[in-house]
């Protein structure tokens, strides 16, 4: 990597340890993705900042609630120059939130369950689109997503590999097999007990709970019923790679060791985006395919998704391009005043 470009990442595992919606391979999957951070891309170990909601080898002393996690990635984002590296790896539970947006009554948005004691915290699809919007030019900010509905977790990505033409169902739950989600009423039923306010708008207990700390989708200003997002529709560098589509699940596995897992959890798609198989450099566009074929061999009903610019589909997983030799020489040369 040339030298001044920084590789920065942001991983959060929760398991939501000691509730009714504990996981049990997410803190495992960034500890992996950490390990193959520094061994096959170059990362430096200080330079990964690492959230887990329970006691885990070398993990830091910062609990992944939502103002952690967004103080974290937007330190990241904010620090980055042209050229960066930026990575944000989520394993833990999604969820799909009713649209607030004008002329889209009965669609539904994606986000991300942040809870320590099922607390109930969101971060939305357009926060993610606020941080990209913040990037600097010529930096990229790739996001591993390994949760339900992740399927377009940045607000107005461009999709690339996208809902699968076979019919999905949500697979049916099993020993090994468990779904990273949360439903929407089983969020805005503990949310309401705990503001005992009687309304159906999620966003009204979350602004009343976390004010202004609350995803961004919540605050922004209200004119005539919509909400105004113009500052969200700029060109970006942002890549999702999602575990599954919008509309499905993403599995938590428990594999027993009869079953050739030797009892370590794991999130299905961390799993299969097969990084430490391939000594060779993979595009976004292999990392996902590579995955879903994966998924599909081991009989996993969950479809991975891409969400970037035409040109950042074929562009390689976490790499920046650089100079080549020649180029290098060439402006060592118009420098010196040897070459016009």
């Amino acid at each position: 990597m040339e030298e001044g470009k920084k590789r920065m990442a942001v991983l959060v595992g929760c398991n939501y340890p000691n509730t009714q919606n504990e996981l049990h391979g997410c803190i495992n999957d960034v500890l992996t993705m950490r390990d193959v951070l520094v061994k096959r891309f170059g990362f430096d170990l200080s330079h990964i900042q690492l959230l887990t909601d329970a006691p885990a080898a070398g993990r830091s002393d910062i609990m992944p609630t939502g103002a952690n996690i967004m103080k974290a990635l937007g330190e990241m984002v904010d620090r980055a120059e042209p050229g960066d590296v930026l990575f944000f790896h989520y394993s833990g539970h999604g969820t799909r939130i009713p649209s607030v947006k004008h002329g889209h009554p009965f669609r539904q948005d994606e986000a991300i369950m942040i809870s320590l004691k099922y607390l109930g915290f969101l971060l939305t699809n357009v926060d993610f689109r606020q941080l990209v919007n913040r990037l600097a030019k010529g930096a990229s900010f790739t996001m591993l997503s390994d949760s339900c509905y992740s399927g377009g977790l940045i607000d107005k990505e461009k999709e690339q590999i996208g809902p699968s033409t076979i019919p999905t169902r949500d697979p049916a739950p099993s020993d090994d097999h468990k779904p990273k989600s949360i439903p929407f009423e089983t969020i805005l039923q503990h949310l309401s007990s705990l503001t005992s306010i009687c309304t159906h708008e999620i966003g009204t207990h979350l602004l009343e709970l976390f004010g202004s700390e609350a995803s961004l989708k919540f605050r922004l200003p209200l004119h005539g019923g919509s909400i105004l997002w113009p500052e969200l529709l700029k060109p970006d560098d942002g890549i999702l790679l999602s575990g599954c589509q919008a509309s499905e699940i993403s599995a938590d596995m428990s594999p027993s060791p009869a079953q050739g897992g030797a009892g370590k959890a794991y999130g299905a798609f961390s799993n299969a985006t097969v990084l430490k198989e391939h000594s060779g450099q993979l595009s976004n566009r292999q990392v996902v395919m590579m995955a879903r074929q994966r998924l599909q061999a081991n009989g996993i009903e969950q479809h991975p998704c891409l969400y970037c610019s035409d040109k950042n589909a074929d562009a390689v997983f976490l790499w920046q391009p650089q100079e080549n030799y020649k180029s290098k020489i060439h402006k060592m040369l118009v420098n010196w005043g040897w070459w016009s």
